[in-house]
C-alpha cells in the first residue's frame, strides 16, 4: 500500500539483528538503508526507522496504560491503520505463530462512532504496536 504522504517515524531498539528479525522477517517490511547503528524499513510505505540503544536493555521502555473501552492501552504506541481484510489476515497470522497480545484483536466501539478492529503487541525491544482497522476508514477515522 503506497501513501501519498508517509510519515517518518524512529524508535529505539536494544538489538538491531533482533530488529531486522521481527520487522524484516516477521512483519515482512522491506528493509532499507541501514548501518551499524540503525536500519530504515518499509512500514506499509512509511519510513520507519530502528536505531540502536544498547542501554534499552537496562532500562526498558517506559510504559504507560491509558484506559479505552475496557482495556489498558499502552503507551507510547505506534501503529497503521489497515483496511479491514488486510488486519484480519495479519491478526490471523500473528494469532498461528502465537504472539503475545497485550490486546488480543477485537472489535473496540461496537456500534459507535469510530468502531474500529484493533490489536496490540510487543517488539522485542519493548515497543508497543497498535494495528486497526474500520469498516470504512475514509469515514470514521475520525469521526467523533
Amino acid at each position: 500500500m503506497a501513501v501519498s504522504d508517509p510519515f517518518h517515524l524512529a524508535i529505539q531498539v536494544h538489538d538491531i539483528e533482533e530488529a531486522r528479525r521481527f520487522y524484516g522477517e516477521f512483519l515482512g517490511c522491506p528493509e532499507g538503508r541501514s548501518s551499524d547503528s540503525w536500519v530504515d524499513f518499509d512500514l506499509y510505505g512509511h519510513q520507519f526507522v530502528c536505531h540502536l540503544n544498547t542501554e534499552l536493555a537496562k532500562q526498558g521502555v517506559a510504559q504507560h496504560k491509558n484506559p479505552v473501552d475496557g482495556h489498558g492501552v499502552p503507551v507510547p504506541h505506534f501503529g497503521v491503520v489497515l483496511e479491514m481484510n488486510a488486519w484480519q489476515a495479519l491478526a490471523d497470522r500473528l494469532k498461528a505463530e502465537g504472539v503475545s497480545f497485550e490486546i488480543e484483536p477485537y472489535v473496540r466501539f461496537k456500534g459507535e462512532p469510530g468502531e474500529q478492529a484493533t490489536m496490540f503487541f510487543f517488539d522485542p525491544s519493548g515497543n508497543a504496536l497498535e494495528f486497526k482497522a474500520f469498516k470504512d476508514r475514509e469515514s470514521q477515522l475520525f469521526r467523533k
